[in-house]
């Protein structure tokens, strides 16, 4: 299996901690982001990665050289121009090609997901992407129809929508998108008319309509989102309690 992990943004939530180094360096008991979020994904059989670097990627670039993971990791390189999660998952697969789907998953994402289940899941289906979401107390909702597949999205503070909102007539399901996702090379073609900046979001949005994306719901997921320093302790008791390296 291969995976994208997003590791390009610029951490303003979590300074004063990234005035200095990337987002995917800050450390969690005694280790970066990046290095939680590899072994991570090696423990459900991922031996393929594209890491994208933007704020301070020359350090990320230096420490993926200095330290052998046993897997191969590729560097997807935004330091000129951040791409945003659709365009820096563009750029990424000019890089990776390949006909397998790639999982993506957020540096800043500690879960206890299941990311060989959601892949298998995935896989055994015939949607072209599959987004892990939760019933979560989020302001960004995506909501699906009663088969699953997505159809808008919905902000709760500001009332703002996108997608298709028809589908609030009907019955349906809004969930909290938990920044992991699985998505098919033949999705990811569908890229190539899009601009070098865009939104994975958006860009799920437009081929909701043509292409089968699939909002899997997760009943028992935990999650921590360790874009924000008071979220770091909660994040570090979790590797305690959950993650053995």
């Amino acid at each position: 299996m291969r995976a994208m992990i997003f590791a390009a943004g610029l951490g303003t939530r979590l300074r004063p901690l990234t005035d200095n180094k990337p987002k995917a360096l800050v450390e969690l008991n005694g280790k970066p982001l990046l290095y939680h979020c590899i072994e991570n994904l090696k423990r459900f059989g991922v031996t393929d990665f594209m890491v994208n670097v933007h704020h301070f990627g020359e350090q990320i670039i230096d420490y993926l050289k200095s330290n052998d993971f046993g897997v191969d990791v590729k560097i997807s390189d935004e330091r000129d121009f951040l791409l945003d999660t659709g365009g820096g998952l563009k750029r990424a697969f000019e890089t990776f090609g390949g006909d397998e789907p790639v999982i993506v998953h957020n540096v800043d994402i500690f879960s206890n997901a299941d990311i060989k289940a959601l892949y298998d899941a995935h896989t055994a289906s015939d949607a072209e992407a599959t987004l892990l979401c939760s019933h979560r107390d989020s302001s960004r909702q995506l909501i699906s129809s009663e088969d699953g597949r997505l159809r808008a999205w919905k902000n709760l503070k500001t009332g703002d929508t996108k997608g298709d909102v028809a589908v609030f007539d009907e019955p349906n399901n809004q969930l909290a998108f938990a920044g992991i996702h699985i998505i098919n090379p033949s999705l990811l073609r569908e890229m190539s008319g899009y601009p070098d900046k865009f939104s994975i979001i958006d860009f799920y949005l437009d081929m909701a309509t043509s292409h089968n994306i699939q909002l899997h719901e997760s009943t028992d997921l935990q999650l921590i989102d360790v874009g924000k320093v008071d979220a770091l302790a909660k994040a570090s008791e979790f590797i305690e309690k959950n993650i053995n390296h």
